[in-house]
């Protein structure tokens, strides 16, 4: 454990004459003089070898009101050590110091002297022999397979042969909480943390969704009948196959996908995800509620059965920071209009399931093989997840956005498919709207995968997150 100190030395003035100096602060460089930017000193230390020398210099301690993380990264990395985190106090002579995180020494960072409190501060630098994160963070090895998110990316808890604490092991190898077993939450991929368990817990969460406050309650799968189609439903009616790629499939198999017709037309799909909600692509529609209707079990484009419902738009709410010229952000939740005098939006149909919203990012890995399905080319499809889709699109290709399809060119989803649901079936069968078909080049040529928007995370970001609520609020 080493302690923090601040080298004060006497600084000449003596600037290079190549970096700005407007609005620039003054730091103290490596040789020990004065320079007017940081530019100004970081050119010293680039010609410089081994300018400073810290013993021929004052040392004061810095005071622990203004030591935070960045101040001890500075001073780690003077040491030439990587990570740090803040100690514990000791009373002390000290002074005040602020860094921005780019200086290579505490030098370089601004501090006032003349300031001298009673509270100085440790910094301890991680050396060898700790775990690093993936997020590159240090953490002691004991705090590993704890069933504790330490690292804050949960790289800590992944690759376990067991588990520390009582923390319960999954079956991939990751280790949850205990408290996580039993609480009708899936935590593992394939659902064993909530094996066998019986009762009934129902924990809520919040949501702060244009302006509106809503207190949502979870539940267990098997209470929602999320992702699950219904099999005693249907007759021996077949889903018609078009184009490349597509196949021939049951119509109980895509109970959750819907065509969202807009004046009179249909030209994009949607998935229902429960209660009067359905997930489509922001592109496919607009603010104006009064033009669209939601149709329910239409298995082929111009053709209705008797199961087939209309349901009129009470609203439409597009992500609000959705890009028309990127297709950043594509996607929408659409609030059904309830029947009259009644909480629901449609009478009662056994050929409508709803498909469940996923409540985290790792829940399938890249080359998982999902569906699409919708009324382009593809009909219904299989498509692998795809995790490197910049080499295809490069700077087309944004956070959020995500990839799948067949480089071979074999399946892809096409025209007449956007908006549709991209879904991924877990190891129990339950099915998961994982993306929303998006945008792509060259549909069904090779090298051009589809795009889609993630459902979770930066892609779905607040229309994800209240659509997970909905799906899962009744």
């Amino acid at each position: 454990r080493v302690l923090s100190i601040l080298p004060l030395g006497t600084c000449h003035c003596k600037p290079p004459y190549l970096c700005p100096s407007a609005n620039a602060t003054a730091v103290c460089g490596p040789d020990g003089r004065n320079y007017r930017s940081y530019c100004h000193g970081g050119l010293i230390t680039l010609n410089v070898p081994n300018a400073f020398n810290p013993e021929v210099a004052d040392r004061k301690l810095i005071c622990g009101s203004s030591w935070n993380i960045v101040a001890a990264n500075v001073a780690c990395r003077e040491n030439g050590t990587e990570l740090s985190y803040p100690g514990r106090t000791f009373p002390e002579s000290c002074v005040h110091v602020k860094c921005e995180g780019f200086e290579e020494t505490l030098a370089q960072c601004t501090f006032h002297t003349g300031m001298d409190q009673n509270v100085a501060q440790l910094k301890n630098c991680y050396k060898e022999g700790k775990f690093k994160c993936v997020n590159n963070k240090f953490i002691s090895h004991k705090q590993t397979c704890d069933g504790v998110d330490d690292c804050g990316d949960r790289s800590d808890e992944m690759c376990c042969n067991s588990c520390r604490l009582d923390a319960f092991r999954c079956n991939s190898g990751v280790c949850i909480p205990k408290s996580a077993v039993g609480d009708r939450i899936r935590d593992c991929l394939d659902g064993a943390d909530e094996v066998g368990v019986k009762g009934e817990r129902e924990p809520f969460i919040l949501f702060d969704f244009f302006g509106n406050t809503i207190r949502l309650s979870r539940k267990n799968l098997e209470v929602l009948k999320c992702g699950v189609p219904n099999m005693e439903t249907v007759d021996d009616e077949e889903v018609e196959v078009r184009g490349r790629g597509g196949r021939v499939r049951r119509v109980y198999q895509i109970q959750w996908q819907v065509g969202l017709v807009d004046t009179g037309k249909m030209d994009c799909g949607g998935a229902y995800i429960g209660g009067c909600w359905v997930l489509t692509a922001a592109h496919c529609v607009r603010p104006n509620p009064s033009a669209f209707r939601v149709k329910f079990s239409v298995w082929r484009k111009y053709q209705i059965h008797n199961r087939t419902d209309s349901v009129p738009v009470q609203d439409i709410y597009i992500h609000p920071h959705y890009n028309g010229k990127t297709y950043e952000n594509d996607i929408a939740l659409v609030e059904l209009m309830k029947l009259p005098f009644e909480e629901k939006c449609f009478r009662d149909n056994p050929a409508v399931r709803p498909v469940c919203v996923p409540w985290t990012e790792q829940l399938f890995p890249t080359n998982h093989s999902c569906s699409i399905s919708g009324w382009g080319r593809s009909a219904l499809a299989n498509v692998s997840l795809i995790s490197d889709c910049e080499r295809y699109y490069e700077d087309r290709f944004k956070p959020g956005m995500m990839c799948a399809g067949d480089l071979d060119g074999l399946v892809d989803s096409c025209q007449g498919d956007s908006g549709g649901p991209l879904v991924c079936e877990d190891a129990l069968g339950v099915s998961y709207l994982w993306g929303i078909v998006s945008w792509g080049d060259k549909c069904g040529q090779p090298g051009f995968p589809g795009v889609y928007t993630k459902v979770v995370g930066r892609g779905g970001g607040e229309i994800g997150a209240v659509a997970y609520g909905m799906a899962h609020s009744s």
